[in-house]
């Protein structure tokens, strides 16, 4: 039997457990070679956020890589991490050691995708093998086609579930060895004095799973969920979750667990519910393709709104008329996190109040963000511009009434200098602003 050499692309599932990619890699090949490359996103359209990642998102993955290098030594491994683009690096690989089989997790990011197919066809003899590992189920294990994927979420949870979940799988005992020499890490960027909200890595991700469901949070979590500041009102999964450092059925796993030794509740179902949704913008992306960075979303209108760069920029900075608004944008400006119930009215707000186009929204999003998932994000905000899986349309937020019932005796502006803004949205008449055109993808 001919050796085996194969290489594993590393891209948002940074752990060793439960992923199945990895396992399965390990277990067809003789050598092996762990690859992540730092290349530049490239952006869905011509829009540029200020740059690819913000110190917040750069620190979390520098944390996130080296505790996988951590991992993969243990089992007798090392990550080959790269700041040459894939296309660039994985044929000096393949000529290298010739590489007979190239592995990876789904992705749903469209210029991902864009590179795997390029690869495929750069190299016909080599056996390509893409396994679900940011999912609660394989799209084998769906009861649609995802081109017959619902229409909404409700229709989505009505059908997904009665499907049973299969139990996360073990970190495996080894991995063969990997045929490539040491070389030093070209590190993303010298911020390592800078002190995340989080801090990356699988195991940091598994002790606050454990940590989380040990407090008994989850059995009140219906009822806090939609608090705006703190650490206890939500779950904080998803910044190791979208980074994959923790796998959503490892999640699961641990919820039932907690059911079955403290009692299932309606705030138990909750966190359940909430994977659900996140299972549905999985899929809706896959669905969609590039769609999902289209103007016009899923539907085939486009929406009334434009580019303003100074209401913009205000949006960004927490400078907008709007007290829990710009507190919220403060918060996420100072930590690269925001609470759900802020990541909706923001939205809102610059898509209804500001008469902004979603995808700066998005993208703006996209560069701050530690727990930045593209799926969930970008579905997210066309849910809310109303040209996505939304039956009812645009979804418009009273921001005094969202103010009165989340944040009554405003501790929450208070602390973020949420009253401190420009009297006037506008400085200039809008006859006056450039106009701004937008690239759809190639």
């Amino acid at each position: 039997m001919s050796h085996q050499v194969g290489l594993f692309l590393f891209k948002n599932d940074l752990r060793i457990d439960d992923n199945l990619g990895l396992a399965r890699a390990a277990a067809e090949t003789d050598q092996l070679i762990c690859l992540y490359c730092l290349e530049p996103k490239q952006p869905p359209s011509s829009l540029r956020a200020p740059a690819d990642l913000s110190v917040h998102r750069e620190v979390f993955l520098q944390q996130s890589l080296t505790a996988l290098d951590n991992s993969l030594k243990i089992l007798g491994q090392r990550l080959v991490v790269s700041a040459e683009p894939a296309l660039d690096i994985i044929p000096q690989l393949i000529t290298q050691y010739n590489i007979a089989q190239i592995y990876s997790s789904e992705n749903v990011g469209y210029y991902e995708n864009l590179l795997w197919q390029r690869l495929i066809k750069y190299y016909p003899l080599i056996s390509f093998q893409r396994i679900a590992s940011h999912t609660l189920f394989d799209r084998t294990e769906l009861p649609f086609e995802l081109t017959e994927l619902p229409d909404s979420f409700s229709k989505f949870r009505k059908v997904i579930e009665p499907l049973k979940i299969k139990p996360a799988r073990p970190q495996p005992m080894m991995l063969p060895p990997s045929p490539a020499s040491s070389a030093a890490w070209p590190w993303i960027s010298n911020r390592s004095a800078h002190q995340p909200l989080f801090e990356g890595g699988e195991q940091q991700g598994l002790t606050h799973l454990q940590r989380y469901f040990r407090s008994g949070l989850a059995s009140t979590y219906k009822e806090t969920r939609n608090g705006l500041d703190g650490m206890d009102y939500s779950t904080k999964f998803s910044p190791w979750l979208a980074n994959g450092c923790l796998s959503a059925r490892r999640i699961i796993q641990s919820l039932r667990d907690y059911e079955r030794n403290m009692g299932a509740n309606d705030s138990t179902y909750w966190i359940y519910f909430e994977l659900l949704w996140r299972e549905y913008y999985q899929c809706y992306a896959h669905r969609h393709g590039k769609r999902l960075f289209g103007f016009s979303g899923i539907k085939s209108r486009k929406p009334t709104t434009s580019f303003y760069p100074e209401r913009f920029q205000k949006w960004c900075r927490g400078n907008t008329p709007y007290p829990i608004v710009n507190a919220c944008m403060k918060q996420l400006n100072s930590t690269g996190y925001m609470s759900n119930r802020g990541r909706q009215l923001v939205a809102s707000c610059f898509v209804h109040e500001l008469g902004l186009d979603w995808r700066y929204g998005a993208a703006y999003m996209e560069h701050q963000l530690i727990d930045y998932d593209t799926a969930s994000n970008w579905g997210n905000w066309q849910y809310l511009a109303g040209v996505g899986a939304d039956p009812r349309g645009h979804r418009r937020f009273d921001l005094t009434k969202q103010t009165q019932l989340y944040d009554p005796d405003r501790a929450f502006i208070n602390r973020w200098d949420g009253d401190r803004h420009d009297p006037a949205l506008d400085s200039v008449d809008a006859a006056d602003w450039p106009i701004v055109t937008f690239q759809e993808p190639l």
